[in-house]
């Protein structure tokens, strides 16, 4: 589920619609952190995808 999330905002940034983007990027972070609370993903691991999908967001 998070990797499917990821890609729908990699997929935006590389088409370089940050409209689009910043949407995708918005559902995708509750999804990041629920997996986290669940113990699936480590929160180190977790912060680390929304900074560096942050920061591409910005740099559009």
């Amino acid at each position: 589920m998070v990797r499917t999330y990821l890609k729908k905002v990699v997929s935006a940034i590389d088409a370089g619609d940050k409209e689009q983007a910043t949407t995708a990027y918005a559902v995708a972070v509750p999804v990041i952190d629920r997996m986290t609370n669940k113990g699936i993903i480590h929160k180190n691991k977790a912060a680390r995808h929304k900074s560096r999908l942050h920061r591409q967001i910005k740099a559009l």
